[in-house]
């Protein structure tokens, strides 16, 4: 192991990896090693009790005289490490346009400008920019000078390894594919690093509300944040209820010693992956919305004993197997004694991962009122609809021009396209839709309602 070590080391070196990566890299590898064989002992977790996971209904309102005083002591921020490519898009994902003209991150500076507004307060956004984002954000950023304080500063980057030798890939054969951003755990090491932290302590900053800016659903929620103050809770966490679409989802366990962790699925023996995907075993995961006392963080931090779980992430570059080791944002509610999990409602967990979540919250079933997403009152059923838009939709160039205009689906329950559909004006979709054509095109025409309705095919006027 110390001459793998050593050799990574000097790899890393002649690939200008900066010092500070090269060491938090080496931290990383030798607990990886030390601990690689170390098993998940499947039999003796369990869902935490509900007296460890707190109701959000529970919570205690905040009084309107102390909201000033805790937002004066309060930094936001997004993790902003991930691309658009997954939709077809360059540059940062934070940049896709939602609503009404507006960016992912048009609408999360927009939450916190009106929260600024309406107490008198100055909250920053501080966004985590990896590699990949961190140019593209900075030009973006300029537009918001005049409306809010943002800091932003890059998450680690750190080499693949090769599933055979545990060494790094060849820069000369494979470029930039030889490095990967580490995980969103790696959240604590790069604020601090990067002197960020420093500046928000030194600017009064106490408390800090992290999200994953995909997350529509994220926003400041005055009542956790009084939670934190009033508990002295240094590490908060927010879950919510498992369905069929969160099944991949990080979840929090129950150890043997009643302690609770944080458990992903990359973690899991491939032999009870089903098991941890049930809903009956598992009924809750982590939304990555994450409170953190950052005086209580720079404590660990200086004493060096913030030891996250270390994910292996094992992908195939090239056909050839590789290693990427990771670490999740999460994983600090078992370093941080007193850490406390509340269960959100699902209203604080909208991700936008493809565009059937583009579709719902462009459409009617959300509104948004100072850039913070609503479920539309109007809507009679619980829940969301499932929406599987199939290969034709993938992506945003490609789902824009089959939408002529985007559907009213307040009272839809379910819907699934197969093949070369199209969409006219004005569509209204209720109950469960069924669209197939697996060949030739199925054009709907403009102002037309379905409900309960499967088509197949091409479709005439008279059919709907």
């Amino acid at each position: 192991m110390t001459s793998n070590l050593k050799q990574i080391e000097e790899i890393m070196m002649d690939q200008d990896y900066s010092p500070d990566q090269i060491l938090m890299f080496g931290e990383l590898y030798k607990r990886f090693i030390a601990e690689k064989d170390t098993k998940i002992d499947w039999f003796n977790i369990s869902t935490p009790s509900d007296n460890q996971i707190l109701n959000y209904e529970s919570l205690e309102e905040i009084q309107e005289d102390k909201i000033a005083t805790l937002l004066s002591e309060l930094a936001v921020c997004r993790l902003n490490g991930g691309l658009g490519t997954s939709m077809g898009c360059v540059g940062p994902k934070s940049a896709i346009e939602v609503k009404n003209g507006l960016s992912i991150l048009d609408l999360i500076v927009e939450q916190i400008h009106m929260l600024n507004l309406k107490y008198g307060s100055q909250v920053p956004l501080v966004l985590m920019n990896s590699y990949s984002t961190d140019q593209d954000t900075q030009k973006i950023i300029g537009k918001y000078d005049n409306i809010l304080p943002v800091y932003t500063f890059r998450q680690n980057e750190f080499p693949r390894l090769r599933t055979d030798s545990l060494l790094p890939l060849s820069k000369q054969i494979y470029g930039q594919q030889c490095s990967y951003p580490p995980g969103h755990g790696d959240f604590y090491h790069s604020i601090d690093k990067t002197g960020v932290l420093d500046q928000l302590l030194k600017n009064g900053k106490k408390y800090m509300y992290i999200a994953n800016a995909d997350n529509l659903g994220a926003s400041v929620d005055l009542n956790i944040l009084n939670l934190m103050e009033k508990s002295g809770a240094p590490f908060i966490m927010e879950v919510t209820d498992k369905t069929r679409a969160d099944v991949k989802g990080g979840t929090l366990i129950k150890t043997k010693n009643g302690s609770m962790r944080l458990l992903e699925l990359a973690q899991v023996p491939k032999d009870h992956i089903e098991d941890f995907k049930s809903v009956k075993k598992f009924k809750i995961f982590n939304t990555n919305n994450i409170w953190i006392n950052l005086v209580e963080l720079k404590k660990k931090l200086q004493s060096n004993t913030l030891h996250l779980d270390i994910i292996v992430n094992r992908k195939n570059l090239e056909h050839l197997p590789i290693i990427q080791l990771e670490t999740a944002i999460g994983s600090g509610i078992n370093n941080f004694e007193g850490g406390l999990a509340v269960k959100v409602p699902r209203i604080r967990f909208i991700p936008i991962k493809k565009t059937d979540d583009l579709l719902l919250v462009q459409s009617n079933l959300y509104i948004f009122e100072e850039g913070i997403i609503k479920k539309n009152p109007d809507r009679q059923f619980g829940g969301i609809p499932l929406i599987r838009l199939g290969n034709y939709f993938q992506t945003v160039e490609e789902y824009q021009n089959r939408f002529a205009s985007i559907p009213d689906i307040l009272d839809l329950d379910l819907l699934t396209i197969v093949g070369n559909v199209y969409f006219g004006k004005n569509i209204t979709l209720r109950g469960n839709v069924i669209l197939v054509c697996e060949r030739g095109e199925l054009n709907l025409p403009d102002n037309s309602l379905l409900e309960n309705k499967v088509l197949t095919g091409s479709i005439q006027m008279g059919e709907l």
